[in-house]
């Protein structure tokens, strides 16, 4: 995720959101967590190539063993519908 993120893309709030919630207390996405990165991704009614890298990346850091299956479940709708693909 070290590539430059122009300021026009929500991805470094998303990477930074992600950072100071989402794995800092407990390693994993919860709900509220998922909603909220879906929430910043959308602010402008699209996901950028720069925010479904960087939900790519958080997606991830999960797996379905770490993360509840209601969040899994909508995990795998965000990746389809936003063409949303784990970086290499």
């Amino acid at each position: 995720m070290s590539e430059s993120i122009p300021p026009t893309s929500a991805a470094r709030r998303l990477t930074a959101y992600s950072f100071l919630a989402v794995f800092a207390n407990d390693g994993t996405i919860d709900e509220g967590e998922l909603k909220m990165l879906e929430k910043i991704a959308l602010e402008d009614g699209q996901v950028d190539a720069d925010e479904r890298r960087v939900l790519g990346y958080l997606f991830g850091r999960v797996s379905e063993d770490t993360v509840s299956e209601k969040v899994w479940s909508e995990i795998q709708r965000l990746r389809k519908e936003y063409n949303i693909v784990q970086p290499d």
